[in-house]
C-alpha cells in the first residue's frame, strides 16, 4: 500500500497564506507590500549609488531610463518552469522609480549587472557636489 503525501506540497504555501491573513486582521486591516527588487541607495561627494538585487535577470530583462530627478528601473523576471514545493522569489514585470535629489551628470552614468546585483553610478554635476567654504574670524 502506497501512501499519497502529495497533498502535502501545498502546505508550505497554505500555512503562509493562512499566517497572513491572520496578521492582515491583527494588523488592523493593513497589508504590508514589499517593493521589488530590493533597493540599496548611498551617496559620496561625487555619485549617487543604486543598487538592486535582481537575481535571475539578464541585461536584456531590465530597462533603466533617467530623468533630471529620477531613474526609473523596469523590468520582468521570468518564471522558471517546473513543480515547486515552495516558491518566495517573485516573478513578472516590476518597476522602481527612485527620485535623486541632486543633479545627476546624465551622459557618465555607468550600469553593471553582477551575480544578480545591478549597480548603478549617478555622477553628480561637479558644480552641484558638496564644497567647504572657508570661513574667515574678523
Amino acid at each position: 500500500m502506497a501512501i499519497d503525501f502529495s497533498s502535502f506540497y501545498e502546505f508550505p504555501h497554505l500555512f503562509d497564506r493562512m499566517t497572513g491573513e491572520m496578521e492582515h486582521q491583527f494588523a488592523g486591516g493593513t497589508s504590508r507590500q514589499v517593493a521589488f527588487p530590493p533597493l540599496n541607495i548611498g551617496e559620496d561627494d561625487k555619485a549617487v549609488y543604486v543598487r538592486a538585487l535582481v537575481p535571475g535577470a539578464g541585461m536584456d530583462d531590465l530597462e533603466l531610463v533617467i530623468t533630471d530627478k529620477t531613474l526609473s528601473l523596469r523590468g520582468e523576471l521570468k518564471p522558471v518552469q517546473g513543480r515547486y514545493y515552495r516558491q518566495e522569489r517573485p516573478t513578472g514585470p516590476f518597476q522602481r522609480v527612485i527620485t535623486v535629489g541632486v543633479p545627476i551628470d546624465r551622459d557618465n552614468v555607468k550600469a553593471t549587472l553582477r551575480s544578480g546585483v545591478l549597480e548603478v553610478v549617478l555622477p553628480k554635476l561637479s558644480d552641484q557636489r558638496p564644497q567647504s567654504i572657508r570661513i574667515d574670524i574678523r
